[in-house]
């Protein structure tokens, strides 16, 4: 399945498989020697509430959550009979996430999902350095320095505004602001330029997948810091390489995506 491009196995499992779960995400994600994804998402039962979420990167790490996957994971356990609810909550490593699907003759073509609060702190990011906000902070790489702001939206967010997001050389520049000292979980990397208060255009480098064609978590913390920064309003449009995703910093503070799911193909993996 995938939402707007960016792709994940999905797979009903339970919570005492001996499966090698980060080791299956890096074969069955390999695009030339596997089926080809972005990683693995499993489908869990849950004690606290609707359904659990796992998420495993292409490069075998485990995430906190993922917008589009939790867009795919709703739309998965509707339209596989797993639950009749239009409205249900995931629970996921970045906590329980609220989903409201939009359901036409028995298909969801739209997903809404609290995202929850965001954080702003540097300690909550998490990054190093001295306590505050992450405001356009210069970031000094090997060759050159950039600004970044950064926001935790159940994983963290290091942002990057720029003259023209579709110019930057993703492989060259995301993995150094990933993989930087100062961001000891690593981080996901956004490249943003801004079209006006309602719009702005969103490339992305996502920890533990490289460059993939959307993310839902990121598009949220690209709006974050872009609000933060008071270039845009509340609610914004994200373009991405394939098409737009809403988000809406809301006035109960907490944070909300939308946009499509849709599923590409059912198909057996021999263990």
């Amino acid at each position: 399945m995938h939402g707007l491009g960016n792709d994940y196995l999905f797979i009903e499992a339970q919570p005492d498989s001996d499966i090698d779960w980060p080791e299956l995400s890096r074969q069955m994600s390999h695009r030339h020697l596997g089926a080809g994804a972005d990683g693995i998402i499993l489908i869990l039962p849950s004690d606290q509430h609707d359904f659990a979420m796992r998420i495993f990167n292409a490069d075998g790490s485990e995430a906190e959550t993922c917008g589009n996957g939790i867009r795919c994971f709703a739309k998965y356990c509707y339209e596989k009979g797993l639950t009749e609810k239009a409205e249900f909550v995931i629970d996921t490593l970045g906590g329980p996430n609220g989903v409201e699907l939009s359901v036409e003759n028995d298909v969801v073509v739209r997903v809404r999902s609290n995202m929850g609060q965001p954080k702003f702190e540097r300690a909550e990011i998490p990054m190093i350095g001295d306590p505050g906000k992450v405001l356009e902070e210069d970031l000094e790489l090997a060759d050159q320095t950039v600004q970044v702001t950064c926001a935790n939206i159940g994983n963290p967010h290091a942002v990057v505004f720029v003259d023209d997001a579709k110019a930057i050389d993703l492989t060259v520049m995301g993995p150094k602001i990933e993989h930087h000292p100062s961001f000891p979980e690593r981080t996901n990397v956004e490249f943003v330029n801004v079209i006006d208060r309602q719009n702005i255009v969103m490339r992305i480098w996502e920890r533990g997948s490289g460059i993939t064609m959307a993310s839902g978590s990121g598009s949220c913390g690209a709006s974050l810091a872009s609000m933060i920064t008071e270039r845009i309003d509340r609610k914004v449009n994200v373009h991405l390489v394939y098409g737009t995703l809403e988000i809406e910093w809301a006035e109960d503070g907490n944070v909300y995506q939308e946009g499509p799911a849709t599923e590409v193909y059912t198909a057996q993996w021999p263990l």
